[in-house]
């Protein structure tokens, strides 16, 4: 089984997930299955059949972020020597040589990918172009509406 790349902070998301759907939610899902069958006839209950759906929810999320922390293999970039190249945990500053922008994007894992935030996952075409690069590089990377050209102003191991 391959280990999938996952950040510090992804993991204690997920870890801090895992612990509310365990000690929050289960629970509370739990007693409003048993209130529900203080109801009666529960092929018409709708209380009942809310929250054996939800638990069912729960229980596969539950299973799915387990299963998730099972299979990563967590990097501290922090922990890492730094130096001037692209690696998996990277915060990395480009610059767009055609229109001048720049943009900073953190190399995360596929969970955590939020391009809104600037995450990008580690299997998306730029982070792909990027890693194993160093500042200064120019990297040539294709984009649905052609090919764009980035030089690496900065790598950082934040």
């Amino acid at each position: 089984m391959k280990k999938v790349p996952m950040t510090v902070e992804g993991e204690a998301r997920l870890r801090e997930e895992l612990n509310h759907l365990k000690t929050v939610v289960r629970p509370r899902v739990i007693a409003d299955i048993a209130t529900a069958r203080e109801h009666g006839d529960l092929k018409e209950n709708a209380e009942y059949h809310a929250a054996r759906e939800e638990q069912g929810f729960a229980e596969g999320r539950i299973k799915e972020i387990e299963g998730k922390l099972a299979d990563s293999q967590v990097i501290d970039v922090k922990s890492l020597p730094v130096s001037s190249k692209v690696i998996f945990g990277t915060t990395v500053t480009l610059f767009n040589v055609d229109t001048e922008e720049t943009v900073t994007y953190k190399i995360v894992g596929d969970d955590e990918a939020d391009v809104k935030v600037k995450k990008i996952s580690y299997a998306s075409p730029i982070a792909k172009a990027i890693i194993g690069k160093e500042e200064g590089d120019e990297v040539a990377i294709q984009v649905p509406s052609g090919e764009v050209v980035y030089e690496i102003e900065k790598v950082e191991y934040l």
